[in-house]
């Protein structure tokens, strides 16, 4: 664990795995409904006839005689192979196409092939009991394989991305993305090295991120820049009352609700649970046992009604906490910032947050009335056209330029226009109480909405909420 998570977990009551039996699991979930949760094509019937949304089932093998005479030629191809009582998401198989040119071999995640021998020797483990509970034989069944949501294809690798709610008595109370990574070949499951990320339950935007079974928090997508806070969750009071009516219909007190958005047909459940995992309580850098105690014993009568209560009492909390602990603010996508220049003139201008640019940028005009007119009007003299200059390597270029006053650097910018040279020019801002010294790109942004753009280079102290305005 980080010092961020220990510094959390010593200022909130976390919910261990032995306290979460004794006074959530055992008292609220009787042995009945376990053993559905714990049967995924028990608790899929159920969902089924509670008239919620499911992947279809393509075909189920119970025994090793109805293996051998199986007909592999119904298999579509892309599915999803998985074993009835399997935990932590171990023995699932995911094929996304056929191989051509080869009979009955299907791709995997990550590239390797798989034919009937391959699948065969797979599901005489499922049916031996090597991935189920208690090791007890067991039951193999495919289905079929969802289809990604353009939104998470960036964050996802070779698999389908999950969101997990918690609810007890008809309230959601916590919520995490669960996103599958190269290392844990495709699958959603933090057990297997994925990443969990905290969701706001009232906007649905996700927020802390962790990675793993040592819940270790980070705020960047490995291998990328993409930041894992701010994503918006596509249907998201929709997948809250689904969470309250599967708990309904399953009869489960304590509830862990597995629900993918699949391109298609929106969200489906892929599974109940009734021992949910508690590495949603790292991800949303809150307690697990504090909030079950806020909704226990509160008569919730409707669906709706839970939802309202859960959304009311554990959204936008989480705000906080994120700039106590992070030392970072959380900002929106447009922000008010007091913006100085030369010869102390500042003007308060309204500027847009674009995580997807690196540099800053400001409107010419507005440089101006920050006192940058003789800079721009020398460089201007000079001339800015790429033509001009492009037979001068970058010393000679800047040996030309360095004459202008208070000029920190030009850059080179491709547009419908032509090829040009832009000026770069230092100034500070405040923003949401914090000084930010920036290099700005000078262009003419009379013609758009906001005078500032504030790019990457200059958000290394603040979180982006895009709910936040």
């Amino acid at each position: 664990m980080n010092v961020l998570y220990n510094y959390w977990k010593n200022r909130h009551k976390v919910l261990g795995m032995n306290s979460r039996n004794l006074t959530y699991v055992r008292p609220h979930n009787l042995k009945k409904a376990i053993r559905i949760a714990d049967n995924k094509l028990m608790s899929k019937k159920i969902l089924r006839k509670g008239g919620l949304p499911i992947p279809k089932l393509i075909a189920r093998i119970k025994k090793h005689e109805e293996l051998e005479n199986f007909d592999w030629d119904k298999l579509p191809y892309s599915f999803a192979l998985k074993p009835n009582r399997g935990l932590g998401g171990e023995g699932i198989l995911v094929v996304y196409g056929k191989k051509k040119g080869l009979s009955n071999t299907w791709i995997k995640a990550d590239g390797s092939l798989v034919n009937v021998e391959d699948i065969k020797a797979h599901i005489r483990n499922i049916l031996d009991g090597n991935y189920s509970l208690s090791n007890v034989p067991d039951v193999a069944f495919f289905e079929e394989r969802l289809k990604l949501l353009k939104l998470f294809k960036p964050y996802a690798f070779k698999g389908i991305p999950d969101i997990r709610v918690i609810v007890y008595n008809k309230v959601p109370v916590m919520a995490m993305l669960r996103l599958p990574t190269k290392e844990s070949k495709g699958k959603a499951n933090l057990q297997q090295n994925g990443i969990g990320v905290g969701i706001d339950l009232a906007t649905g935007v996700t927020t802390t991120a962790v990675q793993g079974k040592k819940s270790q928090i980070i705020e960047i997508l490995p291998g990328t820049r993409l930041s894992l806070s701010g994503i918006k969750i596509p249907f998201w009071r929709e997948i809250l009352e689904l969470a309250v009516k599967a708990q309904i219909v399953s009869g489960l007190g304590f509830l862990g609700a597995d629900i993918a958005i699949d391109r298609e047909n929106g969200p489906v459940f892929l599974e109940l649970n009734a021992r949910a995992g508690l590495s949603i309580q790292v991800a949303n850098l809150s307690g697990l046992k504090e909030r079950l105690q806020r909704v226990e014993g509160l008569k919730i009568k409707t669906i709706k009604r839970g939802v309202n209560v859960g959304m009311d009492l554990f959204g936008g909390e989480i705000e906080e906490e994120l700039e106590e602990i992070s030392g970072k603010k959380v900002i929106g996508v447009k922000e008010k910032i007091k913006i100085k220049g030369r010869n102390k003139k500042e003007k308060e201008v309204m500027a847009k947050i674009d995580t997807g640019a690196y540099t800053s940028s400001i409107d010419e005009q507005l440089a101006r009335e920050l006192g940058f007119s003789k800079t721009l009007d020398a460089f201007y003299a000079i001339g800015k056209k790429y033509e001009d200059l492009k037979h001068l390597d970058k010393k000679e270029r800047w040996k030309i330029y360095e004459k202008v006053p208070y000029l920190t650097a030009t850059v080179i910018v491709h547009s419908s226009h032509g090829t040009s040279y832009r000026p770069i020019i230092k100034v500070r801002f405040v923003m949401d109480k914090r000084i930010v010294t920036a290099k700005m790109t000078v262009i003419d942004r009379s013609h758009l909405k906001y005078p500032i753009i504030i790019g990457r280079r200059n958000l290394g102290r603040f979180l982006v909420d895009v709910n936040k305005n």
